[in-house]
């Protein structure tokens, strides 16, 4: 769907990239080595999204930094649609509501650096009726398309694996 209204892939990638998990930052040669495309299509769309206030950046040395600017009016609606094309929304409603005592969700992997993927790699922290939750992940997997892989951890185990993710990680949910 976002393909039909969005017909530029440079731009949906970079959507992706920067809005889905708005940690995310990078350099005009790491795009253009990640995406796999000409850096001079990645600058032309990526100063349209810097003269729109999108994208804010910095400069280390020679290098131009570029990161979503998450006090932009529209970041959050840009978030949604991502998180509607993604499929993520859909997983965080079919999963979490009927779990168990589930105190946090966190999107790991590809999707979480803003790199669109078949897989959908999820982290829970708390305590989980693991049959339910399986049975959940089999449906939504067949309503988004998409594989989704998932580790439950408790508090502790978490403190220390979270460490090693640096920003490659985004939080989906957060018990109220």
């Amino acid at each position: 769907m976002l393909d039909t209204l969005i017909t530029s892939k440079t731009r949906i990638k970079l959507l992706l990239k920067f809005f889905l998990n708005d940690n995310t930052s990078s350099y005009l040669r790491n795009l253009e080595n990640e995406f796999g495309e000409s850096s001079n299509a990645i600058r032309l769309e990526l100063n349209k999204f810097e003269e729109a206030g999108l994208l804010k950046t910095s400069v280390s040395g020679n290098k131009k930094l570029f990161k979503a600017n998450n006090t932009h009016p529209l970041f959050k609606d840009i978030q949604n649609i991502l998180m509607k094309y993604t499929g993520l929304d859909q997983v965080i409603e079919e999963v979490i509501q009927k779990l168990g005592d589930v105190e946090r969700v966190y999107l790991v992997g590809d999707l979480a650096k803003g790199i669109n993927s078949s897989v959908v790699d999820l982290i829970f922290i708390g305590s989980l009726n693991k049959n339910y939750l399986t049975n959940l992940i089999g449906k939504s997997e067949k309503i988004i398309s998409k594989k989704i892989k998932y580790i439950i951890y408790t508090e502790e185990e978490f403190s220390i694996y979270k460490k090693q993710l640096k920003d490659e990680i985004f939080i989906l949910w957060i018990k109220e």
